[in-house]
């Protein structure tokens, strides 16, 4: 066997994958299984995208495409962030990818020298650090905290911006919080990277998916971001990996030249279905199940204080819950352990998300009905109470 290449041994493990694996294996088994761990919406594509999709199949709309994609879907893209979001986007910055990850690997590969150093909040998703890292660069997370709600601030850029640090890469709403960033706390940690020279590498792949005040993209406060969304989560269409990276005009032609030789293009069908995305009927049916997610949202928070588990930071945005487990006894990693095995419960343990919180939290995804999510909760009753019936016993000096 030949050598392996070193990145192979520096690529940090994705432990939600691993709770999946697990869940499976114990479904084929015959155990009904509540998966609260995959990020992945129970919706999929509405009608009318398949349809879309259909017609360009046959029609023999299957071979490549421009790099940087079809330009009526680059066009419904630009006019998506403008009404909804309030971003004036030229549609040429629009760069069609295979999935958000498509597009935070040309985003890291046009940006990233070896050696370089990327800053990114503990917690945010593991996999962000994989690209950084196969560019040639490091992470260094910073660790947040409960009061920022688990976002980085101006602050933290001041304090960590080192000799080899080059950029910064966030995410609003994040993922394992579900927390967005405040406008204003926003705007300055932007202003503190562009005072060092730095870039902004903005993850809104959940920006489509908030419960309280409409947000708005941070292109709205500096247009000389790369932005990175994605069909799959807001959209509904994880397998068809299609995303997109917003870029400033001055980077493409050099964003399209990697685009061409790395990927070729983005999937043609799927490109040519998602522009039935943004129909007025197709949009319609988003929103209802936007609202269907902040109905989840609003039932386990109460539920999850009456069980006992601690939300530091309540979330306004994605599908997920960071919670603290630390009054039950058991790190994350053994809470999830046993939660899957005694109550087919599945989560995924903090330790996915960075050092500073990894010991005593888990990640609860509400990708899945209320129904479910309602056993889910009777589920996590009998274990915890199980839990706490142990540590009374184990305590009791008679």
């Amino acid at each position: 066997m030949p050598r392996l290449a070193d990145r192979t041994e520096r690529t940090v493990p994705f432990y939600a994958v691993e709770v999946l694996k697990q869940a499976q294996a114990l479904a084929a088994q015959g155990h009904d299984i509540i998966s609260l761990g995959i990020g992945e919406p129970d919706f999929t594509a509405p009608a009318r995208v398949l349809e879309t999709m259909n017609r360009a199949a046959e029609a023999g709309l299957s071979g490549y495409t421009a790099p940087a994609g079809i330009p009526a879907l680059r066009e419904a893209i630009a006019h998506y962030y403008q009404t909804k979001f309030g971003a004036a986007v030229d549609p040429a910055r629009v760069l069609i990818t295979a999935g958000a990850s498509g597009a935070l690997m040309l985003a890291a590969l046009s940006l990233v020298n070896p050696g370089d150093e990327v800053l990114m909040p503990d917690p945010s998703y593991p996999a962000n650090r994989n690209f950084i890292m196969a560019a040639g660069g490091t992470t260094r997370l910073v660790p947040t905290t409960a009061e920022h709600r688990f976002q980085l601030q101006a602050s933290d850029i001041a304090a960590c911006w080192g000799p080899h640090t080059r950029g910064v890469l966030i995410a609003s709403p994040s993922n394992p919080t579900g927390t967005s960033m405040p406008r204003e706390a926003l705007r300055a940690l932007i202003a503190a990277v562009r005072e060092r020279g730095g870039y902004v590498i903005m993850d809104e792949i959940y920006l489509g998916l908030y419960y309280d005040d409409t947000p708005q993209s941070a292109l709205t406060l500096d247009d000389d971001l790369l932005v990175i969304n994605s069909f799959s989560k807001y959209f509904h269409m994880t397998g068809w990996r299609l995303g997109w990276l917003i870029a400033p005009a001055a980077m493409m032609p050099a964003i399209e030249r990697l685009a061409a030789s790395l990927v070729i293009c983005a999937p043609a069908l799927a490109q040519h279905a998602a522009l039935s995305c943004f129909e007025p009927e197709v949009m319609r049916i988003y929103e209802q199940r936007r609202l269907s997610f902040k109905e989840r949202r609003d039932y386990l928070l109460p539920a999850f204080a009456d069980l006992g588990l601690s939300v530091p930071a309540a979330p306004d945005g994605a599908f997920y819950i960071f919670a603290d487990v630390q009054n039950f006894g058991l790190d994350g990693a053994a809470f999830c352990r046993r939660l899957l095995n005694e109550a087919h419960v599945a989560a995924v343990p903090g330790l996915d998300f960075g050092e500073a919180f990894a010991r005593h939290t888990v990640r609860f995804s509400y990708a899945t009905g209320l129904d479910r999510l309602k056993e889910a909760v009777h589920r996590m009753a009998g274990f915890l109470g199980e839990l706490r019936h142990h540590d009374a016993a184990t305590t009791d000096p008679a």
